[in-house]
């Protein structure tokens, strides 16, 4: 390995396919935790919130957007069908972030009382890097292919 591969892959190659693991995992824990938060707040006062952000038909987009944080969380954990759910993952916090945060004019890094938009996009990302890379190895995903 010369200096250039180093500096590139410092752990080789072939390590690169258990890059989405902890991703994928860290995710799936911060889904489900959105997800099962907004249930046990209670789905109403959700609804309600997203109402008043003018989000359209918020009585359905309440407990979908609960729901695909929760379900796609654990298939996230479980490695299943990973690029398939981080699209709407990926959507849902577009919309989150634009509803949320941007239409409001929050400063990306937040402000003394507000908190900003970063970890937002980072999530997007995330997702996107997961659309990319797939489940990869130890994932039911790998199993089925």
């Amino acid at each position: 390995m010369d200096a250039g591969d180093w500096l590139a892959q410092p752990f080789g190659a072939e390590v690169i396919e258990w890059a989405s693991i902890p991703l994928r995992i860290v995710l799936g824990v911060i889904f489900i935790d959105a997800g099962l938060g907004k249930f046990r707040r209670g789905i109403g006062g959700f609804s309600g919130w997203l109402e008043s952000l003018g989000v359209p038909l918020p009585r359905l987009a309440g407990p979908g957007v609960a729901t695909t944080e929760l379900v796609g969380g654990v298939l996230l954990l479980a490695g299943l069908l990973v690029p398939w759910i981080a699209i709407p993952l990926a959507i849902n916090m577009i919309v989150a972030t634009y509803v949320n945060k941007v239409k409001e004019g929050l400063p990306f890094q937040g402000s003394s009382d507000k908190q900003g938009y970063e970890l937002d996009v980072l999530l997007v990302f995330a997702c996107i890097a997961l659309i990319l890379m797939g489940a990869g190895p130890a994932s039911i995903d790998s199993i089925l292919h």
